[in-house]
């Protein structure tokens, strides 16, 4: 039997390490961010899509362009109602091709609070991670402790 639920185990770990907020997070914290998420790889693609990309048991859950001129811009899934609450912030675009699917494109993560970045991470991880079996998600978020 498990010690703690699913739940109580990412709440946990998103606390674990966590430097107190600052107002803002930059590019190299925020790709530590998403690589020590449980189970979460990094996979850098080259040209012509120059991204690199995370994600849980090969399901996506954020992604940062490596080339110019859109060099480290962000890109991470959200609910269709945040969808619509953030293309509205200036600096938050719909993500190309993958605007459909509800992911959105920040253009400057020093631009956006650092917990709310967070959050948002965290969503976008979670979403993945629920898209996965119940046992491989379980076997995932075991090895994490």
């Amino acid at each position: 039997m498990p010690c703690c639920s699913e739940r109580e185990i990412l709440d946990t770990y998103a606390c674990i390490g966590t430097p107190a907020l600052a107002s803002s997070m930059d590019t190299n914290r925020l790709k530590d961010l998403c690589a020590g998420l449980p189970g979460a790889v990094a996979q850098l693609h080259g040209g012509p899509a120059n991204i690199l990309v995370y994600s849980v048991d090969g399901k996506r859950f954020a992604h940062f362009k490596t080339s110019q001129p859109e060099q480290w811009r962000f890109s991470i899934k959200a609910s269709p109602e945040r969808f619509l609450e953030l293309t509205d912030v200036p600096g938050i675009k719909p993500a190309r091709w993958l605007a459909r699917f509800h992911w959105v494109t920040i253009v400057d993560v020093g631009s956006v609070p650092e917990d709310y970045l967070r959050e948002l991470v965290h969503w976008s991880y979670r979403k993945a991670l629920d898209s996965l079996s119940k046992k491989r998600r379980a076997a995932l978020l075991s090895l994490a402790f």
